[in-house]
């Protein structure tokens, strides 16, 4: 970055210097100000599919869909058939739930690129919110493989397994993922479901408690709470009850 920012300074408003330093502080995750140079580069060479597609990411991660999805479409035009540009693009048409249009992007960059992580993943998680529970479950396998220790993999393949009533495989994948990335919301509820399906109802309970920290206002999460406290509550009733030889 160093050496970026003095040819900058050397060799002001260079098209190649400013597109690798807005790429370089993507990486970095300085997301606006890598937006800054992008759109620099932008004006001074017009109709870089390299621009295109980095700011495109930026724009992703700044949560602006779909601009980034105009970004790839001109990127595609000029550089068709391109694995990484086709991937971010399926990436931007799932957050705006196009999910058909995502399948047939990610189908082709998986063609182009085979057994590349993000890819894989990307379209585990579309195929689990289309409820192709099993077709989600290979996909996310196939990533896992390759990038063993993806937050965003195994989080959803829990929730896959949670789904498929795989309730141990899911409890592993999503305590992993909360040991790499601790008091993400969707992690913890579907590990305090898990946790409910398995029986365990204090670890439901603590669970959802530190979610309902996270978000004390969320009525789901309330209402899951109070789930909860009643199945412990009606859990030590019935013990309560038993006959001492019954408990034995």
């Amino acid at each position: 970055m160093e050496d970026l920012n003095k040819a900058d300074v050397l060799g002001p408003n260079n098209a190649f210097t400013l597109s690798i330093r807005g790429d370089v502080k993507n990486i970095l995750k300085e997301n606006q100000r890598a937006l800054e140079d992008l759109d620099k580069t932008d004006v001074l060479e017009p109709n870089n599919a390299f621009t295109l597609k980095t700011r495109g990411n930026v724009k992703i991660m700044l949560k602006e869909y779909q601009e980034a999805l105009e970004d790839f479409n001109k990127a595609d035009v000029l550089e068709p058939n391109n694995a990484f540009t086709l991937g971010s693009r399926g990436d931007a048409k799932s957050m705006l739930k196009e999910y058909q249009g995502t399948l047939e992007d990610l189908n082709k960059a998986n063609v182009l690129e085979p057994n590349n992580a993000f890819t894989l993943g990307t379209r585990g998680n579309v195929k689990r919110i289309l409820k192709e529970y099993q077709g989600a479950l290979e996909d996310l396998d196939k990533a896992n493989v390759l990038e063993p220790n993806n937050v965003f993999t195994l989080r959803t393949r829990g929730d896959v397994k949670r789904i498929l009533k795989e309730y141990q495989g899911a409890l592993e994948d999503l305590d992993k993922a909360d040991v790499i990335e601790p008091n993400n919301v969707f992690t913890l509820m579907s590990c305090g479901i898990v946790k409910y399906m398995l029986d365990d109802y204090q670890g439901a309970l603590e669970t959802i408690n530190k979610v309902h920290h996270l978000q004390p206002n969320d009525h789901l999460i309330l209402q899951t709470q109070k789930m909860f406290k009643w199945m412990i509550n009606e859990y030590q009733t019935t013990i309560e009850l038993l006959p001492f030889n019954s408990i034995i």
